[in-house]
């Protein structure tokens, strides 16, 4: 089949037939994405990137141990992560950039897996040979098992954005536990292995989730090119966001669930082969 180079704006036609029952109804019940409230996190978006710290205070380690596939227990019939997989430094902050030099941008793609959404983008990456990273909502997992899976077997990275999307720095230590470890566990349990990188909803690292995050072997990540789409859903004020503000080593936001994600949909559409044309290599964080 036939494309344009540069397609017209504008949804594809698959893209609208394929917008059946179970999409709508999670784009019906789905919480949007919001800006986060105030509290005692430093909003990691203007942080430098990350330093090691070394041990944790208060008795809290970043976990330390042999390489591999974590090994799983169950416990209450769900599938528990069993033992430490590799060591992973505390982090002050988390990456904002990637680590990685040349001309190389990373896209990411936060709230998901969703049942119509995801499987587009994951089209258009397909289509033109690029990979990307999707930050996924353990909750929105049991929905999507098979998108999930494709989004792996396609080459994809999956990582953690927590169970049900609350903003870290406002609830206990315990409940930021639960609602990392819980998604790790969902992950584990349909991929074969936990995530490697992380990301707190909003972006609102503090100091005890970085700290349980180096502990669940993760290396936290955000992003320095927001496009916005959780607030705007203008498809050219998206596009206008990743091409005006790419640039070597960057990593772009953007969502695939939590609400009406369709702009991002076209966007994407319009500004990857854009980025290519420009001789960006897309990549993960790693």
């Amino acid at each position: 089949m036939k494309y344009d180079k540069y397609p017209a704006r504008g949804l594809p036609r698959r893209g609208v037939l394929g917008l059946g029952l179970l999409g709508a109804y999670q784009l019906a019940i789905a919480p949007s994405a919001h800006a986060p409230r105030s509290g005692t996190a430093a909003r990691a978006t203007g942080a430098a990137d990350g330093k090691p710290l070394g041990p944790a205070p208060n008795g809290l380690r970043p976990a330390a141990g042999r390489t591999g596939a974590a090994p799983m227990t169950t416990s209450g019939g769900m599938a528990r992560i069993a033992g430490p997989t590799r060591p992973v430094a505390l982090r002050a902050a988390p990456h904002r950039t990637l680590r990685e030099t040349g001309k190389k941008i990373a896209l990411t793609f936060d709230d998901g897996p969703h049942a119509t959404q995801t499987p587009e983008i994951l089209r258009i990456l397909r289509r033109h040979g690029a990979r990307a990273t999707f930050f996924v909502i353990g909750e929105n997992i049991p929905w999507n098992r098979d998108v999930l899976r494709r989004i792996a077997a396609e080459g994809h990275v999956v990582g953690n954005h927590s169970y049900t999307h609350p903003q870290l720095d406002l609830i206990s230590t315990p409940r930021v536990r639960e609602e990392l470890e819980r998604t790790c566990e969902l992950v584990a349990k349909e991929l074969g292995a936990p995530p490697r990188l992380a990301r707190a909803p909003y972006g609102m690292w503090h100091g005890p989730s970085l700290e349980i995050c180096a502990q669940l072997q993760m290396e936290p990540f955000q992003w320095d090119i927001d496009t916005l789409d959780w607030d705007n859903r203008d498809q050219r004020f998206i596009e206008a966001a990743v091409v005006r503000g790419a640039h070597p080593g960057a990593i772009v936001l953007a969502h695939d669930g939590g609400g009406d994600r369709w702009a991002t949909v076209r966007a994407l559409e319009y500004y990857l082969p854009r980025l290519l044309d420009e001789g960006y290599t897309l990549t993960q964080p790693a």
